[in-house]
């Protein structure tokens, strides 16, 4: 699978998604913020992915603004929190999102998690906003299957994309295959197991093979299974060795054995018993 540094995914509706991004869950020091989605954006990154929850949507901002690459360059996520689901309430919550990051659109909006109660009329919502151009694409996160058919039921515009958690220990085979029948793209979020993988013998074994690190392996084990994924990092040497995955190509072998790591073990919540609460 041949890919470039900047290497993107078509969408379903043609938007071009980078297949690289910048996580920035749990960057709410706004200094390191800062530091770090800049270091990602002079490298190369041009996608960013934040959260109303991640309380950074203003730093991200302000890093895209202030940048020397056009805004039309830099692909931004963002998405709305359980709290603050139902049809009107995702309206209000977009409309601070974007004022906090400054921006005159997002790229993709995703609704967080699926509130048994409220997560089609928060996806209906985030239909409007594509169809007024508030956002370029439509999408969702954590949702398994059974969600994803209880919104085609009722929506006009499919998901563009599902944001999962997704690593070599669990690899949502199933799930993945029914998002690529149905044209959804799959945006994997833990991509590296928080870390977890990386002393792995499997993958020590294959990082020496191929004279790269775990965690690069990693990300190119992601990539040539058709992800997108998103890594995060404040560190910038560790920021730059998970972009530097476009030199290699890992052998038919080493992904199945990579595969074979699965243990449908899970770092997160699994989306059917969350706590929606909190």
């Amino acid at each position: 699978m041949e890919l470039q540094k900047n290497a993107t995914k078509r969408l379903a509706n043609g938007v071009e998604i980078p297949r690289i991004g910048l996580g920035v869950y749990k960057m709410t020091e706004p200094e390191i913020a800062i530091q770090a989605i800049t270091t990602a954006l002079d490298i190369g990154y041009r996608h960013i992915d934040t959260a109303s929850l991640y309380a950074n949507e203003k730093e991200v901002g302000e890093v895209v603004r202030n940048s020397t690459v056009p805004r039309e360059d830099i692909f931004i996520t963002t998405k709305v929190w359980n709290t603050d689901q139902g049809y009107d309430q995702t309206l209000k919550a977009f409309e601070k999102s974007l004022e906090l990051l400054g921006l005159d659109y997002v790229d993709l909006y995703l609704t967080h998690w699926p509130v048994k109660e409220t997560f089609v009329e928060t996806y209906r919502a985030i239909e409007r906003l594509y169809e007024e151009k508030l956002i370029r694409a439509t999408g969702v996160s954590n949702h398994h299957q059974h969600h994803l058919e209880t919104i085609a039921a009722k929506a006009n515009i499919q998901p563009m994309v599902n944001q999962i958690e997704c690593h070599p220990r669990l690899t949502q085979f199933d799930l993945r295959e029914y998002c690529a029948e149905q044209g959804i793209a799959v945006t994997s979020w833990s991509p590296l197991a928080r870390g977890g993988l990386l002393d792995e013998p499997a993958l020590k074994r294959i990082s020496g093979k191929y004279g790269k690190s775990p965690a690069q392996i990693i990300i190119r084990w992601h990539l040539q299974h058709d992800l997108i994924v998103i890594p995060k990092s404040i560190t910038p040497a560790r920021i730059e060795e998970n972009l530097d995955v476009f030199d290699f190509e890992l052998s038919f072998e080493d992904i199945k054995n990579i595969d074979l790591l699965n243990l449908n073990e899970r770092i997160g919540a699994n989306p059917d018993n969350f706590n929606f609460e909190s």
